[in-house]
């Protein structure tokens, strides 16, 4: 089995693939890439199937030995790419050689970057998946330097791609969609215009967790707490602070603040590429 060992683990980079959906009733969140179509186009690159297990960098990418030759495409947020200090590109697919460092440098824009290997990362899955799931700890740790990690079998060769479809992380604002409910009504009558005002921000505490915000406090019109109750991806949760956190993969799958609305999950890719500080607008919508 072909290995590539880690050179520079980076901010905070994970094993991910799809995650593991089934297990709430245990507690398990479902995990996974936070940018599923970044993710699902490294595969596609690389000449995987798209639930392949792939890295995901933070802020500062990472840089990794390889063992054999093998075939690499980097997509997400764009970044550098060198093989042994020569610029290769983003968004392709790369023959790196035996015993070359392919080094994927901190993003020009965004937040996560995704590296994906031809056959995948094949550390072993755990409940059905390779992703590293902060919240429980299942899953792979962390990259950390001079860990050997495994690649699989190779697929075939990439099928490439017509286009690299990049959408653009929020530089100037994050626009969420809101379902709202279940508990809007736990909330001032101006909740939604608060919420469309645009005065929030991505809080530097944001994770894989939850996209979390700074700004005007929501007002409660009821008082009291919930009994805990489920959560789902993209649940907007206000905790008594009165600011909400939008529930990314590694969410806890029950709760006791209110919801008062969900982000459909196809925005949540913009959500996990927008940095601390980027102004945050939630516009409500019909489910």
């Amino acid at each position: 089995m072909s290995t590539v060992t880690v050179v520079r683990a980076g901010a905070l980079t994970t094993v991910q693939d799809l995650g593991r959906p089934g297990h709430a009733h245990l507690g398990v969140p479902r995990s996974g890439a936070l940018d599923q179509p970044a993710h699902r186009l490294a595969n596609r690159l690389a000449g995987n199937p798209e639930d392949c297990a792939t890295l995901e960098t933070t802020l500062n990418g990472c840089a990794v030995r390889t063992g054999a030759a093998v075939t690499v495409a980097v997509t997400g947020a764009p970044c550098p790419v060198r093989v042994d200090g020569r610029p290769v590109a983003w968004g392709a697919a790369v023959r790196v050689p035996a015993g070359a460092v392919l080094d994927v440098g901190p993003p020009s824009a965004g937040v996560r970057s995704y590296v994906a290997f031809a056959g995948g990362v094949a550390v072993p899955p755990v409940l059905g998946s390779r992703s590293r799931d902060l919240l429980s700890g299942l899953g792979p740790e962390p990259l950390a330097d001079g860990v050997p990690l495994p690649l699989g079998t190779p697929y075939g060769p990439s099928t490439g791609a017509d286009a690299v479809p990049w959408p653009a992380p929020p530089a100037g604002e994050l626009v969420l969609p809101l379902v709202p409910g279940p508990r809007d009504d736990w909330f001032a009558q101006e909740a939604p215009a608060v919420l469309a005002g645009g005065g929030f921000r991505v809080s530097p505490a944001s994770n894989r967790i939850g996209l979390r915000t700074e700004g005007p406090a929501l007002v409660r019109s009821r008082a009291g707490e919930l009994p805990s109750e489920g959560m789902v991806l993209g649940a907007v949760q206000v905790p008594p602070d009165g600011h909400p956190v939008v529930f990314l993969a590694d969410h806890p799958t029950t709760g006791g603040y209110p919801v008062i609305g969900v982000v459909p999950e196809p925005a949540l890719a913009a959500a996990a590429q927008a940095l601390p500080g980027t102004p945050v607008r939630f516009v409500p919508v019909r489910a």
